[in-house]
């Protein structure tokens, strides 16, 4: 493991502590508990994933792929069963094959989410480090309507060395969004990242505000990969599913940047998004520094949970 990545894992480990203390230590005493797997040992089972927020969906895909394994393998220690739940939750968390495709493309990444997730940092984030890997990249200030959101993402972009398209607070965030497709049009930018607004005087008019902002994308720049990523609070539990459901009306969204995992005990809601909602989890963030976004890898993660390296 390289040294940075090393590092995530063990901060990751770290902020995943209040969710490990929350859904492992009940998963071990009925792991320890029971002499024999029989139904209870099942039911205990999956009543503690789901009350460790990892949903019913994902837990009944999980018990329904430990179960067979059981039988498959004719195991008959519940502590032999450990292994068998870690590998099955990793296998519900895998990502496909093109997740990361529009590294490759000439891309348009559109950020949404509601205020007070880390949306505007993650811009910034993403932005720095598809610099660092050699992307012309623009930012798009298109959260318009938060105060200091543009001050904000200026100093992100400053950090992260990129150029960044603005306009003065209150502006028309699909006009933004507009002059920013130009200007990566014409300086032959690779991505182009789009902020934008989380919250605006009512719901609806924030829906509305993301189906112009798509519109135009797809009438100025229709050759362009696109990407929407939704930021989602790990802090807020089934919360983020409900969020999820809400902007998935109004965009296609192609994956999940999930923030705020340090600290938090409800971190098996990564697990739960994508068994419920096929969309998977492209991002998690544990801190406030540029590399504390990391692409989501779903044995880390897991081993991470378990607190454990060695389960392949």
């Amino acid at each position: 493991m390289a040294e940075g990545k090393k590092g995530f894992f063990g901060r990751l480990v770290q902020g995943l502590s209040k969710t490990r203390d929350n859904i492992i230590s009940g998963v071990d005493s009925i792991f320890h508990g029971f002499s024999s797997i029989d139904d209870e040992f099942y039911d205990e089972l999956e009543e503690t994933l789901i009350m460790g927020d990892i949903g019913i969906n994902a837990t009944m895909s999980i018990m329904e792929n430990l179960k067979e394994k059981v039988k498959e393998q004719k195991i008959k220690d519940p502590v032999d069963c450990k292994e068998l739940l870690i590998n099955s939750i990793k296998e519900q968390m895998h990502l496909g094959e093109n997740a990361y495709e529009f590294e490759h493309k000439t891309s348009i990444i559109l950020v949404i989410g509601v205020n007070g997730v880390g949306k505007t940092t993650s811009v910034g984030k993403l932005a720095g480090q598809l610099k660092e890997s050699g992307k012309k990249v623009i930012v798009a200030a298109a959260d318009t309507f938060r105060a200091a959101a543009i001050e904000q993402l200026t100093e992100w972009a400053n950090r992260a060395g990129v150029d960044i398209v603005a306009q003065k607070e209150g502006s028309d965030p699909a006009a933004v969004i507009f002059d920013a497709i130009a200007a990566a049009k014409s300086r032959h930018a690779d991505v182009l990242i789009c902020d934008t607004a989380g919250r605006l005087h009512n719901k609806k008019n924030l829906m509305e505000e993301l189906k112009k902002i798509d519109r135009v994308i797809s009438r100025e720049y229709p050759e362009a990969y696109r990407e929407n990523l939704i930021v989602l609070d790990g802090t807020t539990g089934q919360n983020a599913l409900s969020q999820l459901k809400q902007f998935k009306e109004v965009a296609e969204i192609s994956g999940i940047i999930l923030t705020k995992l340090d600290g938090t005990a409800k971190g098996g809601i990564a697990v739960a998004i994508q068994a419920e909602y096929g969309v998977p989890v492209k991002y998690i963030g544990i801190g406030e520094k540029i590399d504390d976004l990391q692409k989501f890898n779903a044995d880390d993660f897991v081993n991470a949970l378990f607190n454990t390296e060695g389960v392949k």
